[in-house]
């Protein structure tokens, strides 16, 4: 077994994204409020039934899409060198899954700041955002050694989590780009070094502060 989805699974993934895009559409151009579950099934090319199987309201029909920044961040730190400070790896994890890499991610971006703009998304994203901790808590105790302290795994995925939350929610409130000064890049480096500061989990794994020169700015440049 290789962990690799199947090809069902994949395929559902696939029709998943493809009503959440088409939710995100419209949600973007009338609101959350003024669309309907039959509007955004029609637009995906779906049956009612269908999209009823997928997404049990129509907010979470947009889930995957909001949910694909966090995914990207935990499988890039999964993936991250063993021998590189825990707290080192977390940032720089997060940073390059808030820099957008070619032309879709930055799509993306927009469609993000579009959705955490109409608040009757809030529980949604909310809910986005716990799956988010929970999938970086259970990464960050396999990068830990057996005697870590449980409880301090979970203080830094909330921690870490909250950073990220609390970075794209200021930047979607703001008129700021997506790369540049202001964006979900330069905000996620400051929020991560300052809401995960006081962590006692880097003290027992090897990934104590590192020296402030530079700063927030010598860790997005180096990412």
């Amino acid at each position: 077994m290789t962990g690799r989805p199947t090809l069902t699974q994949r395929r559902r993934d696939a029709t998943r994204l493809e009503i959440a895009r088409a939710a995100a559409a419209l949600f973007a151009e009338r609101g959350a409020e003024a669309t309907t579950a039959e509007e955004i099934a029609a637009a995906a090319g779906i049956s009612l039934r269908t999209f009823y199987r997928y997404f049990s309201v129509k907010e979470d029909a947009v889930a995957p899409l909001l949910a694909a920044g966090g995914q990207r961040w935990v499988d890039l730190l999964a993936g991250s060198p063993t021998d590189l400070p825990l707290r080192e790896a977390l940032e720089r994890s997060a940073v390059e899954s808030l820099t957008p890499a070619d032309d879709e991610a930055v799509e993306a971006m927009h469609w993000t700041r579009s959705l955490l703009r109409d608040p009757r998304l809030d529980g949604t994203w909310q809910r986005v955002h716990a799956g988010s901790e929970e999938r970086l808590r259970s990464v960050l105790a396999a990068r830990c050694t057996d005697g870590a302290d449980p409880l301090e795994i979970r203080l830094a995925a909330a921690a870490a989590t909250a950073a990220i939350r609390v970075a794209l929610e200021q930047w979607a409130g703001s008129e700021a780009p997506v790369t540049g000064p202001g964006s979900p890049r330069d905000l996620g480096a400051r929020c991560m070094r300052e809401l995960t500061a006081g962590l006692r989990l880097w003290e027992r794994v090897g990934g104590a502060e590192r020296p402030a020169e530079g700063g927030v700015e010598r860790l997005t440049a180096d990412c």
